[in-house]
């Protein structure tokens, strides 16, 4: 299961890594992004607004770099096979959830319009976390059986003087 799951991961990586690849290089290039899926016609304003940028750098950037992390670690992970490369691919997926969730509730609530791209990487992330809780559980099940109860003891009183 283990490995399954870790593989898992490998393609749901590559899909993000694909995804914000294809939002940096529109970015970079300046060509409007195409997207008219089911109403959801907002990239191009999401990409267009303040929100699409941390510290000077566009977000898709730092989904390049966080999808390439979490490939780079899930490949490691098929070969070295690390407990603390499970614990820090749940970490770093865990803390790509809660960026995703934040970046959809921007988009909702403060900019208005929803981007189809940006919200695939959100799903893509939950599902990279998903996999990661199965590849490790977070507690693990490797309970010690009860110790054997102590012989009783038999205390007898000093003798009498």
């Amino acid at each position: 299961m283990k490995r399954a799951g870790v593989v898992l991961i490998l393609i749901f990586a590559f899909a993000g890594l694909a995804d914000s690849s294809y939002l940096a290089q529109h970015e970079a290039s300046g060509t409007p992004l195409l997207c008219n899926i089911n109403n959801l016609s907002g990239c191009n304003i999401v990409a267009a607004s303040p929100y699409s940028h941390l510290f000077g750098i566009q977000l898709a950037e730092y989904g390049v770099l966080f999808y390439g992390i979490i490939f780079v670690l899930a490949a490691l992970e098929l070969v070295i096979f690390d407990r603390l490369l499970r614990r820090v691919l749940q970490w770093i997926s865990l803390i790509g959830v809660i960026a995703s969730l934040y970046f959809t509730l921007v988009q909702v609530f403060v900019i208005g319009a929803l981007c189809v791209y940006c919200l695939a990487s959100a799903v893509i992330a939950f599902l990279i976390l998903v996999s990661a809780s199965f590849i490790e559980p977070v507690r693990s099940d490797t309970t010690q059986p009860p110790l054997p109860p102590l012989p009783p003891r038999h205390f007898s009183m000093p003798p009498a003087s």
